[in-house]
């Protein structure tokens, strides 16, 4: 991380109940506005370091949460939650964990925690996708191998309701047939959306292993989306 400055661990609860953990890291100085970042399956907020560490020194906090079911998010109101268990319903309750940290968010007076940008691979792209559609103060969202219905959690209709002024980055490699389909059928419904095609890249937060260049450019659109 820049300045050698460590995120800090923070927690808050959904309205159904849900302990979420977080990693949130504010740039060093004033930060011009935030993001929240959400993981695929089967991965956790830990995923995410490479992109926060690029956003801080962009002057842009970040919060990378641990969605239900997954890595320190296991504590619910009827007990122990486990993602290898969700029906469809469980995971389209996601959204409640988004919505959870954007209040959170705002909240604690995070500048821009009202209108953050909302980053998601896989699912976690479709959740990014549908809060944003939610959300008309959000000024983008941007999806790394999104699928059309990731269990439940569907991504034309939400992309078909999105406002002018709201940004939409997509990201997928053609191996990955489906994310890969999905994001020109995306970029279709939203012409100005910045689409990002690749081969032999992977899947989700795993793009950027073998392109590297995906996390300065990702980076660069979230900061610019919200300045």
């Amino acid at each position: 991380m820049p300045g050698n400055v460590e995120p800090e661990k923070i927690s808050f609860v959904t309205d159904d109940g849900v302990n979420i953990k977080g990693l949130f890291l504010r740039p060093a100085g004033d930060a011009v506005g935030v993001a929240v970042l959400l993981h695929m399956m089967p991965a956790t907020k830990e995923s995410w370091l490479p992109l926060m560490s690029r956003l801080a020194a962009l002057g842009v906090a970040s919060l990378a949460i641990d969605l239900r079911g997954h890595g320190e998010s296991v504590e619910g109101p009827d007990g122990r939650l486990d993602y290898k268990l969700f029906e469809e319903k469980d995971h389209r309750a996601k959204i409640h964990d988004v919505e959870a940290a954007a209040r959170w968010l705002a909240e604690a007076g995070v500048s821009g925690g009202e209108r953050p940008v909302v980053v998601g691979a896989s699912i976690g792209a479709n959740l990014a996708i549908a809060f944003a559609a939610d959300h008309p103060k959000v000024p983008g969202a941007a999806a790394l191998s999104p699928g059309l219905d990731y269990r439940g959690v569907t991504t034309p209709d939400k992309v078909g309701r999105f406002r002018p002024q709201q940004g939409l980055f997509l990201a997928a490699s053609e191996e990955d047939e489906l994310s890969f389909r999905t994001d020109r059928e995306l970029a279709m419904l939203k012409p100005d959306s910045a689409l990002k095609e690749y081969r032999g890249a992977g899947h989700g937060t795993g793009l950027w292993i073998r392109r590297p260049e995906l996390l300065d450019e990702l980076a660069s659109w979230i900061a610019e989306r919200l300045t």
